[in-house]
């Protein structure tokens, strides 16, 4: 029985119609950025399987230090202990992150880096005695699976059977280019309605990964941090996805000239080996919390917190970023995609190209209009999987977003996938 056979029987998977979806692939090996199936197929994983994968697939220096972590320390809980892996992870994230940023929270996922950092504003509050309880957030904003996280997110399909659960949230528009002066506006006047209440802002600065790769400038996003910082409106920076290089540089917030007050970070933070989640602070949220006062400590906590292998895996990860070859890598897709946006020009089934770093984003025109449930989705993931490419669009939206090591040759099958698909859309 195959690989596949096998999981049908005993697996539910994520984001999935079990009912009508093909059977999954067996994937048993992977290299680089090739992933290999149980009958020896290689498909080019073009999309960092779920965008975790920064550095390819089984990398020699990260499988090293996790093999030697597994043989020193597997687990040991992080409530009155410690362990250098943790440390160490801790000091390096601090050196490359805000510089306003002074404390580590270390969790398992991205979700739960979100659900970490809410907690933290609302508790913040709490401890300093005021009752500001209300969060803002962009329209069709996506920040994970959880509870707190499906509250923040925009409303829509993902989060329609538990909206009822979801506490309230103030949603403001996404100052796409062109939007700036609207979005600037809406909080303003907000501010003026509910300032007192007001707790924390949270955004994925400059990417809104699961709406569609919808992009903005640091231009639109600086004024309205600016506003919340002025207002005591704490700011969460929701670097799940742009962080760790994705938008060429270390987080996407460097971009900004206001800094935020929490980070939230996973996905490529353990180059896309182990699952990890981190949430990152200032000393002001921090001090908050310190106290003689045990009620004002942070009541979040998990078994597997700081997991030495999964931090093992995150250093290492963090020295292949200490190597100049890694962002000489991150610029090069770059400038590739870039010239790769200038050969689409020509196709008139596209309604728009966006292109930051290492990610770029093919909006299709289509008769059904831009949706996660685009119907053309299906038929856009089977093109690419019949040639052995993994692209997982967004609806209409087709997107690149490679681990860091693929070569110009390697990304060269991926466009001529591209503009081969787009070629039999036209006919």
């Amino acid at each position: 029985m195959s690989l596949s056979d096998r999981d049908l029987k005993v697996l539910w998977h994520p984001y999935t119609q079990m009912k009508t979806a093909k059977s999954p692939i067996g994937i048993v090996r992977g290299e680089g950025v090739w992933l290999y199936d149980e009958e020896g197929n290689g498909y080019l994983d073009a999309i960092s399987s779920w965008w975790v994968n920064t550095m390819g697939h089984s990398h020699p220096h990260i499988a090293k230090k996790v093999s030697e972590q597994l043989n020193t320390l597997e687990h040991v809980l992080f409530a009155g202990f410690t362990h250098p892996k943790a440390v160490e992870l801790a000091e390096r994230l601090l050196k490359v992150l805000p510089k306003n940023q002074s404390r580590i929270f270390l969790s398992d996922n991205g979700s739960t880096a979100v659900e970490v950092a809410i907690k933290m504003a609302l508790q913040f509050w709490s401890n300093k005695g005021e009752k500001k309880n209300k969060i803002i957030a962009f329209q069709g904003a996506y920040h994970g699976d959880t509870f707190g996280a499906m509250s923040v997110s925009g409303r829509g399909a993902f989060v329609a059977p538990f909206e009822s659960l979801l506490f309230d949230v103030e949603f403001i528009d996404v100052p796409i280019p062109g939007n700036e002066d609207i979005s600037l506006s809406q909080l303003t006047e907000l501010i003026e309605r509910e300032k007192d209440n007001l707790a924390a802002f949270i955004y994925e600065p400059l990417i809104q990964g699961a709406s569609g790769m919808i992009m903005y400038n640091p231009e639109g996003l600086d004024p309205l941090l600016s506003i919340c910082q002025s207002n005591d409106i704490l700011t969460i920076a929701d670097e799940v996805m742009t962080g760790f290089g994705r938008t060429g540089k270390y987080f996407a917030s460097e971009y900004m000239t206001v800094d935020p007050d929490i980070v939230c970070m996973s996905k490529g933070i353990t180059g896309g080996t182990m699952a990890l989640g981190a949430t990152s602070s200032s000393e002001e949220i921090y001090d908050a919390f310190y106290a003689d006062d045990k009620l004002k400590m942070f009541f979040h906590g998990h078994s597997y917190t700081a997991n030495p292998v999964a931090c093992s895996a995150a250093c290492a990860s963090l020295d292949l970023y200490d190597d100049k070859e890694t962002w000489v890598a991150v610029e090069r897709i770059g400038e590739q995609h870039q010239k790769f946006a200038k050969r689409l020009s020509k196709f008139k089934n596209i309604k728009d190209i966006r292109q930051r770093g290492t990610i770029i984003a093919i909006e299709l025109n289509t008769d059904e209009g831009t949706s996660y449930f685009n119907p053309i989705r299906d038929n856009i993931y089977d093109f690419f999987i019949e040639r052995k490419i993994i692209l997982r669009p967004l609806g209409n939206v087709i997107y690149i977003l490679p681990p860091y090591c693929i070569s110009n040759s390697e990304l060269d099958i991926v466009y001529e996938g591209i503009i081969e698909l787009l070629e039999s859309l036209n006919n």
